[in-house]
Formats: structure tokens, sequence, C-alpha cells
């Protein structure tokens, strides 16, 4: 896919008419932004990833292949700009079957990144049982979309950033991290580059790592009192846990906030650590923040659906990720 330099600078020249036209004293918050993410269009989103025609987005299948093209649909759609090689990132899986990550830039005006990821595939259909697979991760790629909407947003209305922001949704997490593997070889190996001048992205360039996985549910909660809470893990002197918890107060957002699995030592290690899509960040020393709400009694079941989602709970989490994401960058 070749990038279309006309609706690039059309799209440079109408922020810079909309920052000019703003009011004078007008402030650009990040606040501006909040009205993008809102619960119909999360659930639409959800709704996409869920439908029967992509059939449980099991890695190799036509369902993954209708999944991967909608999120590029996505992308594309937020202004984000594909690299050279276009937004879909072919690779084998260990297990032979063919993946695709799909890749997306946001431009920032230093020389430092910070990857977004979130993985899409599940288990697909067994046996004529469609798993939907909502909240295990539809949920974590709807707020990847919508993170990167919301931050074109706030381009359109004249904000910049010093961060490029690489938004990847990740195939193959049920095939032993496949697409999270794939994207880190590709970095460490020279082969990611910069849209914007065709500079290769270095490992010792990228800030951090940022997963979203699972996001959705409510039936795990930190405190039962409490449906509306978000995990973070991460190093604490590296992961920026007051940046989240900054978040959280000062705009309003109010979650019940856990930096740890449910107070267990081992099971953090074992989430943070092992079976997400940071790991091979973390095995190579980048910075890596983890996102979730738990594992639910729904995961891998065929009623983890569009339906079981809280989408007001769900939208609170997706802004604290989002107001987080301004502090670190």
């Amino acid at each position: 896919m070749k990038v279309n330099f006309f609706h690039i600078g059309l799209s440079l020249l109408l922020s810079a008419f909309v920052a000019q036209a703003q009011p004078k004293g007008y402030v650009i918050s990040a606040r501006n932004a909040e009205s993008i993410a809102t619960e119909e269009a999360l659930r639409a989103r959800v709704e996409f990833l869920t439908d029967t025609l992509c059939g449980g987005r099991a890695t190799g299948t036509p369902g993954a292949t209708w999944a991967v093209a909608g999120i590029g649909r996505q992308f594309a759609g937020s202004g984000l700009l594909p690299s050279r090689d276009g937004y879909f990132r072919g690779f084998r899986t260990m297990a032979g079957k063919t993946g695709h990550n799909v890749v997306g830039f946001f431009p920032g005006t230093g020389d430092r990144y910070v990857v977004i990821a979130s993985h899409f595939d599940h288990i697909g259909t067994l046996q004529g049982t469609l798993y939907p697979g909502a909240d295990s991760n539809a949920s974590g790629v709807a707020a990847l979309t919508t993170l990167a909407r919301m931050f074109q947003h706030l381009k359109e209305l004249g904000r910049t950033y010093s961060h490029t922001l690489i938004f990847v949704a990740l195939d193959a997490k049920e095939q032993s991290l496949g697409g999270s593997h794939h994207l880190w070889n590709e970095i460490a190996g020279g082969l990611l580059t910069d849209p914007r001048n065709g500079h290769v992205i270095s490992p010792k360039e990228i800030d951090r790592m940022v997963n979203i996985d699972q996001i959705g549910g409510t039936e795990a909660p930190l405190r039962p009192s409490r449906p509306d809470y978000l995990i973070m893990l991460c190093e604490p002197e590296n992961g920026r846990r007051d940046a989240l918890m900054i978040a959280n107060m000062n705009t309003g957002i109010g979650l019940d906030l856990g930096f740890d699995y449910y107070g267990s030592k081992d099971f953090t290690r074992v989430f943070y650590r092992s079976i997400s899509d940071q790991k091979p960040f973390l095995e190579h020393g980048i910075p890596s923040v983890m996102f979730t709400s738990g594992i639910t009694l729904r995961n891998n079941k065929a009623d983890d659906d569009a339906d079981s989602l809280d989408y007001g709970i769900f939208r609170r989490r997706v802004l604290a990720i989002f107001h987080y994401l301004v502090r670190v960058i």
C-alpha cells in the first residue's frame, strides 16, 4: 500500500487551518478528545470483531482476514500512516499459520517512539461453535483504534506531541505470542521504518511498550463493590504509575486502580512477564505496561460476546489509558 501524499498534505493543511481558526486564548486540552470515545463507538467496534463474519478471528482463517482488513480501514480512517510496505505485516507462526500484524504511525515531532499494541486474534469457531472473544480481546482492539482516533482528533485541532506512536494490532497471541515476537524481530532486524522519512527504527529509540489485553469485562473486580476498576502491570521504577493515578484523579474518571494481579506476586509475574504481548519487549529491556481487567469465567467461552461488556466502564478505562499516554509522551 502506497502513502497518498496528496491526502497527507491536505490533512496537514487542514490541521494548520483549524489551529489558526481557534479563538484567541483557546487552549487545546486532551479532554477535547474525550467525545471521540463514546459507548456507541466502542460497542460498534467490538460488534464488528465478534460478528460471524470474523468467525472468532483464529490466526490464518478467513475470519481473521476480515478482521485485519477492518482494522486497517480504521487505522487509515484515523489518519495513521502506513510504513513503506503498507499497514499489513505478514509472518508465519511456529504452527505454520500465516498471521498478519496491522501497523500504523501517528507522527510526532521528535525521534522517540512508543508502541501501543493489542492482539486481535482469538480461538475461532470450533465444531460449529463460535467463540466471539469480545472481552478477549476485541475490547483491547476497540480501545486501540479508539485511542488512535482520539490522538488524530487532537492533531486536527493543532496539538502535537514529541513521540511518534506506533499502533499495532497483533495477530497470533494465542499461538505463542507470534505477532509480538514478529514485531520485535522486525524492529531488532531494522525492518520497521518511519513513514515520514524512511528512518530505520532501532530498539534504543523505543521509550516504552503499552499493551492492552482484555479491558471490557467487569466480572473480576478488585473489590466486590467496585466493578469500575482497571489493572496496570509494570515495573514500579519506569512504568509511570503516577501518570495513571494523576490522570484518574484529575480528570474525574475515578476508577478503582490496581497495580498487581489481585495481590499475588506469583500471578503478577506470570501475567506481566510470560503470557501477554509485552513479553518480547520486556525480555529486551524495553519498559512495558499492561492494562487489563483480568481473566473472567467467560474467557474462551461462547458467551464472551458483545452484550457481555459494560460499555460505560469500558469507556472510562479507555479515557484513563488515553490520559496516561498523554502524560508519558
